[in-house]
């Protein structure tokens, strides 16, 4: 059974940094893609960043780029989101998602991801 567990969340002020984790289980990831959305409250959910098993890395809205980095450990099945010079914006449940397809470019929609996580909270205070 697939489990995909995120931490690293938290209450962080404004201009501060936080690193989330992914921790993916019960499966063979070393070929997926690995995504981070997130969901604001009151609105919908949206792409973050994704990674594919290559190391090609897209990423979502232009207010995270430049300040939001994605990466991964394979050996680990484990997908990480450095997030710096976070804003009060940036509040919301951060979700992570696997999709087991083999691609090289990692897809930025929710609806071609496989598995997710419960979603862990971020909150940047002004």
């Amino acid at each position: 059974q697939v489990q995909l567990v995120e931490s690293g969340g938290g209450l962080v002020q404004a201009g501060g940094s936080l690193r989330l984790s992914c921790v993916a289980s019960g499966g063979t990831f070393s070929r997926a893609s690995m995504g981070w959305f997130r969901r604001a409250p009151g609105k919908e959910r949206e792409f973050v960043a994704a990674i594919a098993w290559s190391g090609v890395r897209t990423y979502g809205a232009d207010s995270v780029k430049g300040r939001f980095t994605i990466s991964r450990d394979n050996a680990k099945n484990t997908a990480y989101l450095q997030m710096n010079s976070l804003k009060p914006e940036d509040t919301a449940v951060y979700y992570c998602a696997v999709d087991v397809r083999y691609t090289v470019v990692p897809p930025t929609a929710a609806s071609e991801y496989d598995y997710w996580g419960q979603g862990t909270q971020v909150t940047v205070s002004s």
